[in-house]
């Protein structure tokens, strides 16, 4: 079975990224057949600064392999690096309705909070597309807020192999676990992430002064009892969650190990959890920037594999449709 995620180069992984996707990627790569391409060409849908962006995708390829991502057994490589990326979305863009686009939630939400917005932003999906269905892909580990863009994607397949012959497979999501949803120390009643501010989510490379103060200062209820309840309790419920899947035990066995503490102590052991987690990635980051030939040669084996795939695809798809 065949698994392909992507993520941006942009930004930190924090906790929320690495608990809900990354973490999960390395647990498929021991069974699954995993590319893991870097979408440079997404992030283009924002402004970049040309002179820093290349040293952007490096630093996120050090960091996945950091976090775990084995290149012996993953594909990782750049997206931008397989040209077939967008020759298969431009030709996918010939046969999507632009009424599908426009009723994307996520390009309505991001049309609200930008001042660019572009055709990249609004063709995001059907790049998306190609970036999956390129590689003939069976699996796509999606979070809840994805699966439209996943349907779209479905879809494409469907529209594509009605018009010339069967050519995609038809992949399916891959959902996150049940309480694998990481919420903002801020404020948990929504999802971490890195839109609200530094003091919201914890970077997967974070200091350790930094990670305590975070976790201390982190949001907690009403009460004095560690109790699971996302509802009356979301921020205990929240770190209880963290504790959990980091130490790879059930809520329900974190929450008893927790029965006689206060917020203090309590807050005090997940930090120290955390610090006990993230220091080992961030010293083998370091090591990987400090070897970026290493990574390089990494990211350009990964890429000549899976332009070996992709070639394959355009060419039975350049047949269907009549292009030499």
């Amino acid at each position: 079975m065949r698994v392909l995620s992507g993520i941006q180069p942009t930004g930190e992984i924090h906790l929320g990224n690495y608990l809900g996707a990354v973490k999960r990627w390395v647990e498929l790569q021991n069974t699954h057949e995993c590319l893991f391409p870097i979408v440079d060409l997404h992030a283009l849908t924002q402004s970049q600064n040309p002179k820093t962006f290349r040293s952007q995708v490096m630093e996120k390829a050090a960091e996945l392999l950091a976090l775990g991502v084995n290149p012996e057994t993953s594909v990782l490589f750049i997206q931008s690096s397989v040209r077939e990326h967008t020759e298969l979305a431009w030709i996918f863009n010939t046969i999507t309705p632009v009424g599908e686009l426009e009723r994307m939630t996520q390009f309505k939400d991001k049309s609200a909070k930008s001042k660019n917005i572009n055709m990249g932003l609004m063709d995001y999906p059907v790049l998306m597309a190609a970036d999956i269905l390129l590689y003939q892909t069976d699996l796509v580990p999606v979070g809840q807020d994805q699966t439209q863009h996943l349907e779209l994607t479905r879809e494409t397949a469907r529209r594509f192999n009605s018009l010339y012959g069967k050519t995609f497979k038809e992949p399916k999501g891959l959902l996150a676990k049940e309480g694998a949803k990481i919420m903002s120390l801020k404020d948990p009643s929504k999802k971490m992430s890195k839109s609200d501010g530094p003091s919201s989510y914890l970077s997967m490379f974070e200091d350790a002064l930094s990670v305590k103060k975070k976790v201390m200062a982190a949001v907690t209820d009403t009460g004095k009892n560690i109790q699971y309840d996302p509802n009356k309790k979301p921020g205990i419920s929240n770190l209880l969650t963290i504790y959990a899947i980091l130490k790879g035990v059930s809520i329900l066995k974190a929450e008893s190990q927790f029965a006689d503490a206060d917020y203090s102590s309590f807050k005090k052991a997940v930090a120290d959890l955390l610090l006990t987690t993230i220091e080992p990635f961030a010293k083998k980051k370091q090591e990987l920037l400090s070897r970026e030939l290493y990574v390089q040669e990494i990211l350009e084996r990964g890429g000549q594999h899976a332009s070996s795939i992709a070639q394959g695809t355009m060419q039975n798809v350049r047949s269907k449709v009549g292009l030499s």
